[in-house]
């Protein structure tokens, strides 16, 4: 192997873990919205077995958190690109 194909190989490495790093934040940020999503919604059927009822309802913080989500995917394409 020659100095520059171990340059190459290391460039590649690095690129690979840092979308690696990337990967495992963006899985945290999915799990964290489903797993609030889940809590809201047995928190709905809890309340519904006592007798309320709460219409579910798309609040702007679910909007900020999916846009979240949506923005971070380009940056891990482009960490692959190059």
């Amino acid at each position: 192997m020659t100095i520059r194909e171990a340059s190459d190989l290391g460039k590649k490495v690095e690129r690979y873990e840092i979308a690696l790093d990337e990967l495992r934040i963006a899985h945290q940020d999915v799990k964290g919205v489903l797993v609030e999503a889940l809590l809201i919604e047995r928190l709905q059927q809890l309340g519904e077995e006592l007798g309320y009822s709460v219409a579910p309802q798309e609040t702007s913080q679910d909007q900020r958190d999916l846009a979240s989500l949506n923005h971070g995917l380009p940056e891990m394409s482009e960490s692959w690109s190059g």
